[in-house]
């Protein structure tokens, strides 16, 4: 059975309230941002700025918000999807020439709980809940061998062996990510927010990490907080870290910190900061 609990986080002194779904033995306890160690470029800047700028209280935008929101999701990704399309065709060359295999893969990820948005809408009936959030396909180009998980899924390390040459300059200027921007024009992810994650490793850290599951409490980005700070998973504190960050985002989005994110994304992009 799935409950739902009201759980307050105390962000610098600012309280704020989330509705988190937890199993009935979860503990329903959020990190505490302020408990962050060093964890990269502009982090104490974002948080100080979000307590000098972002909406206080329950994260309830507003529709003016959510709307120029969505507009923005629908905008550049037509735009980056026609530059895209242009560039397809010798990219698509270049994977295909450099290892065997498809041009494009995909994956099943887990987006938005929808389940808690509606929980004051639910029968009384107990169902089984087979997912924590909604599954989606995303679409990627190909960056590593075709055999690359035939031991079972395993996250990117530096240096990876299964990273193709052309893959990894995919990687380095994220153009394998750019294919993703179809599921922002579907609705199923959106500009900002939190990485989307495979069942297993969504299952994995719910009973590791304490409060796991409050990141799908919003739709899952291409970029964000935690993707533009704390780079990939390689550990559980770094799954610790993404956490804290992807919570503070959640509760405190703002436009303000959505332009320092898309600042700090470009820049990523141009220096290949933390590619794998």
């Amino acid at each position: 059975m799935v409950r739902v609990h009201h759980v307050e986080a105390n962000i610098r002194g600012v309280r704020s309230k989330i509705m988190v779904n937890f199993s009935d033995n979860a503990q329903a306890t959020l990190p505490h941002p302020a408990a962050l160690p060093s964890i990269g470029h502009e982090t104490a800047r974002l948080f100080q700025d979000l307590e000098r700028t972002a909406p206080r209280g329950e994260p309830r935008h507003s529709p003016l918000y959510l709307g120029l929101r969505r507009a923005s999701d629908i905008a550049v990704s037509v735009i980056a999807l026609s530059l895209f399309a242009a560039l397809l065709p010798l990219i698509a060359l270049a994977i295909v020439v450099d290892s065997r295999g498809p041009v494009f893969y995909s994956q099943t990820r887990i987006g938005r709980n929808q389940r808690r948005r509606n929980a004051g809408h639910a029968s009384c009936e107990r169902r089984k809940v087979i997912y924590p959030g909604r599954p989606f396909r995303i679409w990627k180009l190909r960056s590593m061998r075709t055999d690359a998980e035939r031991n079972g899924p395993q996250l990117a390390q530096a240096g990876d062996a299964r990273i193709t040459r052309v893959g990894r300059f995919l990687r380095q200027t994220r153009l394998d990510e750019v294919p993703q921007f179809w599921n922002v024009l579907r609705g199923e992810m959106t500009l900002i927010g939190p990485r989307p994650e495979r069942l297993c490793f969504v299952r994995q850290y719910e009973a590791t990490v304490p409060g796991y599951l409050a990141r799908l409490d919003a739709l899952p980005g291409i970029t964000g907080l935690a993707q533009v700070n704390n780079g990939y998973d390689e550990d559980l504190r770094s799954v610790q870290r993404k956490l804290r960050l992807d919570t503070f985002y959640i509760t405190r989005a703002s436009w303000t910190l959505d332009l320092r994110i898309l600042l700090s994304t470009v820049r990523v992009v141009l220096t290949g900061e933390g590619a794998r």
